[in-house]
């Protein structure tokens, strides 16, 4: 691996990256089932991380407050299918999850990539943290990465945030697009 990680800019075309998800069909991150809507795209680590799992149960309780501001929410890791089956015992979730993020996939989406610190944490490179906002061109609305797992945005400021740039009378764009 190296040193140098390529950044996805506020504003620009999210990439086309497919995943799989638990059912074994493929997604197209970033792609809201509906068509003018937005997609939360959260990264975590994968199941060794147990403030990824609190943070993801912790998001199930956003959930409807999203679905009112027309946002979608996809989770995804590098894990196997075999760990993230291993990681929904210790997960209370509605949303979509995915996994087998590839290492070329996460180095698309300019998250940070760490090595495991034994086997018994996991087998793979994982990612850390991101959080993608896709909004309905495809376009990246909102970006937040992080080279540990805890440093994280706080989803009910996130959530607020949202409904606060989502409403047509606050016509609010997209933020830090000057790279």
């Amino acid at each position: 691996m190296t040193n140098t990680t390529n950044k996805l800019h506020p504003g620009s075309e999210f990439p086309e990256i497919s995943v799989t998800m638990r059912s074994g069909e493929q997604q197209i991150l970033g792609k809201a089932a509906n068509t003018n809507g937005w997609q939360l795209v959260l990264v975590y680590r994968g199941k060794h991380c147990p403030l990824c799992t609190k943070y993801l149960n912790a998001l199930e309780q956003y959930l409807a407050p999203l679905a009112d501001i027309d946002v979608e929410v996809l989770a995804v890791s590098g894990d196997s299918k075999a760990q993230l089956e291993a990681h929904l015992e210790k997960l209370d979730i509605s949303f979509p999850i995915a996994y087998g993020l590839t290492v070329e996939q996460m180095q698309q989406l300019g998250v940070y990539i760490s090595d495991p610190r034994s086997p018994e944490e996991t087998d793979h490179p994982f990612a850390e943290p991101g959080l993608f906002v896709v909004n309905g061109e495809g376009k990246l609305h909102v970006v937040d990465i992080s080279n540990n797992p805890f440093v994280r945005p706080e989803l009910g400021t996130l959530v607020n945030g949202l409904a606060w740039i989502k409403n047509p009378d606050n016509d609010y764009p997209i933020r830090g697009m000057h790279v």
